[in-house]
């Protein structure tokens, strides 16, 4: 009798589970009013603890900085758990390389300490959020659409900026080389070596210190490359072509390039 009275309350359990991961759905994929406003809301905070992750080395003196940290840690472990929820599967989710980086930052902040020198790679953060549709949104909704390469090769740019600064604080100002005597020496340096123009007055010692700049230099050369591109060559949309799959296309593409498909791409209008 007692077992025929649980199965009811379990079924209930599930029921209301399953309901909560729907209304998550929603959520973070709906496009209903309510919706957008906690996606806005999400996004919001996301770019505030990504402006906390650029000042980190600025503010790790500070007696809060760990209280912030952990504070942020538990936004980002609720954030990862709610989309975890909001999936169909879970599994196939953990996989993606977004989720990976952003697992591994959740780690950084969970153990500041055990992560000292990888807190750099935070930034990446910004990248992560970028492979989210909801960061684009805003700007579809206004028919700027045609923006999202340019913004987003600017974006890499940043971000690799941010993370090769990070490196060469961690790796180089932390182990006493006057060259390096602050994050922003080392932010100097970054800008002056991926722009190649390398004034000269602040340099990487050693063997490694060159070969650093080397790779810094070849990155940088091809991230401006990209960038360069994505603004001067003609505009194109994310269309993917139903028979072999191209995702770039003119703007008012009749048929697919690669395969000679016959395409529908929507107008500005119904972006």
């Amino acid at each position: 009798m007692s077992a025929e009275k649980d199965k009811p309350a379990d079924d209930d359990s599930k029921t209301a589970f399953q309901e909560f991961r729907s209304r998550l759905r929603l959520l973070y994929h709906s496009q209903s009013p309510g919706a957008q406003r906690f996606q806005a809301l999400v996004l919001i905070v996301d770019l505030a603890i990504i402006a906390f992750f650029i000042a980190t080395p600025l503010l790790r003196g500070d007696e809060s900085f760990l209280w912030i940290d952990y504070s942020i840690a538990a936004l980002l472990a609720v954030d990862l758990v709610a989309r975890a929820l909001a999936t169909t599967d879970i599994m196939r989710w953990l996989r993606q390389l977004p989720i990976i980086i952003d697992i591994f930052i959740l780690a950084t902040l969970l153990a500041p300490t055990l992560f000292f020198n990888l807190g750099f790679l935070r930034i990446l953060r910004l990248w992560t959020l970028t492979r989210s549709s909801t960061f684009w949104r805003p700007l579809r909704k206004r028919n700027l659409g045609i923006y999202q390469e340019p913004i987003q090769a600017v974006i890499n740019l940043l971000v690799f900026l941010f993370v090769v600064t990070g490196f060469v604080y961690t790796a180089f100002a932390n182990r006493g080389h006057d060259n390096i005597a602050g994050y922003v020496d080392a932010l100097y340096f970054t800008v002056a070596t991926v722009t190649t123009t390398g004034f000269g007055d602040i340099t990487l010692p050693g063997t490694w210190g060159k070969l650093t700049s080397i790779v810094i230099m070849i990155v940088g050369i091809s991230l401006f490359v990209r960038l360069a591109q994505s603004i001067f060559r003609p505009n194109k949309v994310n269309f993917p072509c139903p028979e072999c799959g191209l995702q770039k296309h003119d703007p008012d593409a009749v048929h697919c390039k690669a395969c000679g498909h016959v395409l529908n791409i929507p107008d500005h209008g119904h972006y």
